[in-house]
């Protein structure tokens, strides 16, 4: 039986474990792909810390996946071995509940996550549906691409759903890993960009990733700042802040919307006549479906949006891990194979 190495979590709380597993065979309408570089997510810590309702252990975490295809089952028409393919955070879909039959599948009932309801991308191979698979441009490297089957699509899939229009005011709350990607790609969709950031340490990368503009909040008033420019259409929440999220309000423009894709646990402070006086809103973004990260990718290789990573061995993951956590990776730490 032919093995590979692996990155398990054994139990909630657990560490993380180097063994070797069987290669796993695909189904019918899954795809096995030999990993060439993961993604380490904030939200790796779901597999981690038994956070997540229903999972089971041993897992293998991993849902920025980059690799190219090495066995397809007998239903799978459009994939062949040798494509360089990705999966994301969405790892499936049920394509029967309510939400999959309008064609909504990122809500689907039963959505399947990679490295969640199955064992994900901390391994040389993995086995996915062939649902949850994207195709990945030669142009882009494996480690770079990784973390835009998550981040890259998190904040690219929100900036393009968000309504605002080339020339309109965008604003990116944040310079972390979600946040330095925000800053590239509303630079490269034609937004007036701004970077918002609570010191000015970060001035000169915003401005190096494309912000026109650079507010510190440390200094000055985020709202104001804005309202000088008329107000932001959009302002996307990118740091997991609830506190600097609130004072952002105020400096959404007539119509304006402040959509969230930092995930925290705090209420924010907000009161009805904030949002109705100018007909504001503020909404959350999930990531999005193979073929949202595959519009992701190629975007990025198109525009030259470019991911700033830390690189490490498959056995360097609890190294990568950790020094994610600890907000010490500038800005996504990758395991490459």
């Amino acid at each position: 039986m032919a093995m590979m190495r692996a990155v398990q979590v054994s139990r909630a709380k657990g560490a993380f474990e180097m063994v070797e597993r069987p290669i796993g065979q695909p189904g019918a309408a899954e795809i096995r792909i030999k990993v060439q570089a993961c993604g380490v997510c904030h939200s790796d810590m779901f597999v981690k810390e038994g956070l997540f309702p229903g999972i089971t252990y041993p897992r293998i975490p991993g849902h920025e996946i980059i690799g190219t295809v090495d066995a397809v089952g007998s239903g799978v028409k459009n994939f062949q071995p040798g494509q360089r393919v990705g999966v994301g955070w969405h790892g499936g879909h049920c394509f029967v509940c309510e939400p999959c039959r309008r064609g909504d599948f990122i809500h689907c009932g039963k959505e399947k996550i990679a490295g969640i309801s199955y064992d994900g991308g901390y391994a040389e191979y993995c086995v996915v549906p062939q649902e949850a698979v994207a195709m990945v441009p030669r142009a882009l490297d494996a480690a770079d691409a990784a973390p835009l089957m998550c981040a890259g699509i998190t904040t690219y899939n929100a900036l393009r759903n968000s309504g605002a229009r080339a020339g309109d005011v965008v604003a990116i709350q944040g310079l972390g890993g979600l946040g330095h990607l925000g800053v590239q790609f509303a630079r490269a969709m034609g937004f007036h960009t701004f970077a918002i950031s609570a010191s000015d340490a970060k001035r000169e990368l915003a401005m190096k990733l494309g912000a026109h503009e650079y507010i510190d909040t440390s200094k000055e008033s985020p709202a104001q700042a804005l309202k000088k420019w008329g107000g932001a259409r959009v302002i996307l929440a990118t740091a997991p802040d609830s506190k600097s999220m609130a004072p952002l309000i105020a400096g959404l423009g007539i119509g304006g919307h402040l959509v969230i894709v930092g995930a925290g646990t705090d209420p924010i402070p907000v009161t009805p006549l904030q949002l109705i006086g100018e007909s504001k809103s503020i909404a959350g973004w999930p990531s999005g479906t193979a073929m949202d990260s595959q519009d992701t990718l190629n975007f990025a290789a198109l525009t030259g949006v470019k991911v700033m990573v830390e690189k490490f061995p498959l056995d360097k993951a609890e190294e990568a891990y950790e020094r994610m956590m600890a907000n010490k990776v500038r800005f996504r730490a990758v395991l490459v194979m």
